[in-house]
């Protein structure tokens, strides 16, 4: 990787991707010249991430089944398919929207893309709308998990699993 993940300002338009979101960040990381889409990029994070997150979702899984929560957006409208349990809700060489809605919450997250060819990033930003007190509850439970596992999924951008 040519620099660590940082923390940035989100830059997308939260109103068109999910109006009323409550919640939004957005995390970078400078590729430098590695050949890569959104998809890809999306793809190496969600599918190749550490195994230590798998277990983490297996085990959120687990844990909010009995509440009736999704364990993934199967089922859900994916124009774009699915990358791991994120249907693909629009999608450019440059941008990819993922995400479902839920009784409890709805989010989105969005891949980009930019620069030039000899300096390029990837900013992943997140947005959540909750829908209730159970998902507003969700939220604040998962938050300091959530900038952990967004920071160590976007470094498998430039270094995916082998």
């Amino acid at each position: 990787m040519t620099e660590p993940v940082r923390e940035v300002t989100p830059d997308v338009d939260a109103g068109a991707v999910l109006a009323g979101a409550q919640f939004i960040d957005a995390f970078r990381v400078e590729i430098g010249t590695t050949p890569v889409n959104a998809r890809e990029a999306c793809t190496r994070m969600v599918l190749h991430g550490p195994r230590w997150i798998d277990a983490l979702i297996r085990l959120r899984n687990i844990l909010v089944t009995p509440f009736g929560l999704k364990t993934s957006g199967e089922g859900a409208p994916a124009p774009g398919g699915l990358i791991g349990l994120f249907p693909v809700l629009s999608e450019t060489p440059e941008r990819l929207v993922a995400g479902f809605d839920d009784s409890h919450l709805d989010f989105r997250i969005v891949v980009n893309v930019a620069g030039d060819t000899t300096l390029r990033h990837v900013t992943l930003t997140t947005l959540v709308r909750t829908n209730n007190l159970l998902g507003r509850t969700y939220l604040a439970l998962i938050t300091p998990f959530h900038k952990l596992v967004a920071r160590s999924m976007m470094g498998r951008i430039v270094e995916p699993a082998r």
